[in-house]
């Protein structure tokens, strides 16, 4: 028997998940911690570290995002407030942390690709973030990245390959073959 019904992509299972997406997923709920509850980041790193499921993330990425945004912070804001359209104050702080972390990857982790660092930040806001707060991340990160990454984006294909654009009504490319 052949079934041609097509079912709905399954969510991503946490076992699913890299190490460097855990990490990030760590950081950013350390990184909200430090924002709104003023917390000490040497405490939160050492409430993180105790949290289940902490053992399937990558250390030292979490240790390179979380304490170098908390360092870095003034500097990572003056990147990504002239890109917003809003006073800093109200963006939230999800996705404060968000653009941190990508501000930093795209700064000073160099062997993840830009488009990598895009999505990542994507799917937190996704995950943690408000309805359309990825879709604001989204705009700001692009910026971002050309701004932080200029000859790898320019280097880059403007569509992923394999992908056709979609098919206008009675035009031979959505016809059945």
């Amino acid at each position: 028997m052949n079934d041609t019904t097509l079912t709905p992509p399954k969510p991503r299972k946490a076992a699913d998940k890299s190490a460097r997406t855990r990490a990030r997923e760590f950081a950013l709920q350390a990184l909200y911690q430090h924002m709104v509850g003023r917390n000490d980041a040497g405490d939160i790193d050492t409430f993180t570290r105790d949290l289940a499921g902490f053992h399937k993330a990558d250390s030292v990425h979490y240790d390179a995002l979380l304490h170098g945004c908390v360092e870095q912070a003034d500097a990572l804001d003056a990147l990504i407030v002239p890109l917003l359209d809003r006073p800093l104050a109200e963006v939230s702080p999800i996705e404060r942390g968000v653009l941190w972390i990508g501000a930093y990857e795209f700064q000073h982790c160099l062997d993840v690709p830009w488009r990598v660092v895009i999505n990542e930040c994507i799917e937190l806001a996704k995950s943690f973030g408000g309805t359309d707060g990825h879709k604001y991340v989204n705009g700001v990160m692009h910026k971002l990245a050309a701004q932080l990454r200029p000859a790898e984006v320019a280097a880059a294909p403007a569509k992923a390959p394999g992908r056709k654009p979609a098919a206008k009504p009675g035009s031979e490319a959505g016809a059945a073959e």
